[in-house]
């Protein structure tokens, strides 16, 4: 049932779907859910990503850690931004952060960490000078934020990626 370099689960998955789809057991749509599943993967193999071999996840758990505590912080800073607890204007701006993190999983989950991190936004990644600019809410200290995505989630995540 498995296409040479196709994981056997997008089979599984197609072939149950379809056996979802038509409310029955029958073994016809055993064997039509088997022709319906094996030329899609098989045709679609080349669109998948390769598979993400992550490690370390004990330093996977503490970055989750790091990575809900700012979510919690950036909460309550934008929450006073918005509701003008905060007396000083916040100083919108994007910043250039140049990236040694290469693996496309990676980066992804670096897209993810500062995209649900409130006040942020991934703006861009520049895959040839791997430069990612990162939109802030609050930009007041440059420093600060470059520290914090290199060290508290960039070098972490090469740990775990790399």
């Amino acid at each position: 049932m498995m296409i040479r370099g196709t994981p056997r689960w997008l089979e599984i998955s197609l072939l149950a779907l379809w056996l979802v789809v038509n409310e029955s057991l029958a073994p016809h749509h055993w064997l039509l859910g088997l022709l319906f599943a094996a030329p899609i993967a098989y045709l679609t193999r080349k669109l998948r990503p390769r598979m993400a071999r992550p490690r370390r996840f004990g330093l996977a758990l503490l970055l989750c850690w790091h990575v809900l505590w700012d979510v919690v912080r950036s909460n309550l800073a934008v929450g006073g931004i918005i509701l003008g607890t905060i007396r000083q204007q916040p100083k919108i701006g994007f910043l250039q952060i140049p990236l040694e993190l290469r693996d496309p999983h990676g980066l992804a989950v670096l897209a993810i960490i500062i995209t649900a991190t409130p006040g942020t936004a991934f703006a861009n990644h520049d895959p040839n000078s791997n430069v990612l600019t990162l939109h802030v809410l609050d930009l007041q200290d440059e420093a600060t934020w470059l520290h914090t995505i290199k060290h508290r989630y960039e070098r972490p995540l090469m740990e775990i990626f790399e």
